[in-house]
This record gives structure tokens, C-alpha cells and sequence, in this order.
């Protein structure tokens, strides 16, 4: 029997995964102390891996595809496929940006500032080859953590960090001035495994219920009846959405709506709805959304 080997992300990764997977309509399970996750899809094994090293092992063909960000693939200098950014209401999931930061108020400015100075990261090939690219010369450092008060205690010059708002640096008296790279999570596979033509198209398969599963978060879908005379009006109401789906009703001058929409407007959007004569509305919950 043919299977697909794909690498989910352990550690702070894993648990939003398994979600996803579920939404998806997999049904993923794992011993604490295991690293191969049960599916209850015979021809998917899946194995937990470090998302740092999920791209190196798709590269190698150790497994065929996996889920990771775009900051390991480019660290690992990993020849992947990028079969997709994984996304949702055109937002990636948790984009990031690693950049350099320094002390605020120190006497570095700007990048050329750093010329024989020592950095400390996690991205340790991928910043080196950055700033060889702008022929400054650093001593990069692994750091095995705590990276962001190790400017503040004066031992390196600057960090590249992980960041969202930028917050934590901030609350350690840091300020930004470069993005080494914005990173976002994706879908990747192995070249050889890509042209398997049953392992190309499993795979096509669990990414598309994995897309529908990400386009369906945060949305909910409507059903509504409404007479014809308040149809026009019901529409205005939503602006936003593509295509309602209209179908006449038994008893003639009436119709049923049904559209999908951010479930954060819900709470704004029934009220206005029942006020312009919606009747029968039903909020239901997506699973899966595809367009």
C-alpha cells in the first residue's frame, strides 16, 4: 500500500495544527511520549518533527512533505517545493518578521553600524548570508534562548529576533533597524515525491481540505427568508459578500439567502437584517470552505 509521509511541527506549532487537521476532517491523535501520530487516514503517516528541521528532511526525501515556515526553509537553504502558503480571510497564519534589533539610544544606527560586531540569533546561516550579501562583516552566535536581553547585558551588539508587533523589544529597550526576512507557514514537498503521481495527488488532496479548513476559520454562514419587497434592501446590507445563494421559496414573493461572512460582524449584521424584515435566520458554523 502506498503511503504519504508528512512532518507536523512539535512544540508551540503542534497543538494549532492538530486543530487544523481536525477542521480538515482528520481525526490526529499522539501518545505524549510518541513522535508518530496516528491518523485515521491509512495512507498518511505523519511524524513530529521540529519545525527548524521539517524542510531539511523534506529536502533529503526523508519525508515526502510537511508544514513549516518559510524562515527554516530559508535557513536550512532547503530545496523544497512550496505547494502553498497556507492562509485564511487573506490572512497568512501567524506572519512574522526576524529582524535586527540593537539597543535603543545606543550608538548603532543603521546596518553598516554592525561592521565587526557580534550577533546573536537563531537564524544563524540565513543571517550570516544576509549580511554577506551587504558585505558587512559580524560574528553571528546561536543563541540558545533568552536572545532578546543579551544586548541589554551587553553580550553582543545586536540581535535578530523573531517578532509580530514588536512589543517584546520594546519592553527590553530594543529598537528595530532591518528585516532580515518576513516568514509565513507553508506547505512544502519533496521534488521526487511531486512527481509520484499517486503521492502528487494525495497530496493536492489534504491540502485542499486543509485550505478549506482555514478559509471556513472566523466564518460562519447565514440562512435568512425574505420577502421579495425587502430584497433589495436585505442585499445592501451585505456588501462584502460574493454571490448570495437565492432560491424561491414554496409561498410565492419570498426567498431564502444564504451567505458566508466574518463571524465578527455577526453580533452588527442581525440585528440590521431582522429590522429590514429578515425572517428564520440561522447562524450555523463552517467547517470547511471551498471555493
Amino acid at each position: 500500500m502506498k503511503v504519504l509521509k508528512i512532518g507536523l511541527p512539535k512544540g508551540s506549532l503542534q497543538d494549532s495544527t492538530f486543530e487544523l487537521f481536525k477542521m480538515a476532517g482528520f481525526n490526529v491523535s499522539v501518545n505524549r511520549r510518541s513522535y508518530f501520530p496516528s491518523l485515521d487516514d491509512i495512507e498518511v503517516q505523519a511524524v513530529l518533527v521540529r519545525a527548524q528541521e521539517i524542510s531539511r528532511y523534506v529536502s533529503e526525501g526523508v519525508i515526502d512533505c510537511g508544514i513549516t515556515g518559510e524562515d527554516w526553509i530559508l535557513e536550512n537553504n532547503s530545496d523544497v517545493i512550496r505547494l502553498a502558503d497556507l492562509v485564511y480571510a487573506k490572512k497568512t497564519l501567524k506572519p512574522v518578521r526576524w529582524v535586527v534589533a540593537v539597543k535603543e539610544g545606543g550608538p548603532i544606527k543603521q546596518l553598516k553600524d554592525l561592521q565587526g560586531k557580534r550577533i546573536a540569533t537563531e537564524l544563524v546561516q540565513y543571517t550570516k548570508r544576509f549580511f554577506k550579501e551587504r558585505n558587512i562583516r559580524v560574528e553571528v552566535e546561536f543563541s540558545w534562548g533568552a536572545t532578546e536581553v543579551k544586548v541589554k547585558s551587553g553580550l553582543v551588539d545586536a540581535i535578530v529576533e523573531l517578532t509580530e508587533t514588536g512589543e517584546s523589544l520594546r519592553a527590553n529597550n530594543l529598537k528595530e533597524i532591518a528585516v532580515v526576512c518576513t516568514s509565513t507557514t507553508k506547505f512544502i514537498a519533496n521534488k521526487k515525491a511531486n512527481k509520484d503521481p499517486w503521492k502528487k495527488k494525495k497530496m493536492e488532496h489534504v491540502l485542499l481540505l486543509l485550505r478549506g479548513a482555514l478559509e471556513a476559520k472566523g466564518r460562519v454562514g447565514l440562512k435568512l427568508n425574505v420577502q421579495e419587497k425587502n430584497l433589495k434592501k436585505i442585499l445592501s446590507l451585505l456588501p462584502a459578500l460574493k454571490r448570495p445563494t437565492l432560491s424561491s421559496l414554496t409561498i410565492k414573493g419570498w426567498y431564502a439567502l444564504e451567505v458566508v461572512i466574518d463571524e465578527n460582524q455577526v453580533r452588527v449584521m442581525l440585528p440590521q437584517l431582522k429590522a429590514a424584515g429578515a425572517e428564520g435566520i440561522i447562524e450555523y458554523p463552517l467547517n470547511k470552505l471551498i471555493y
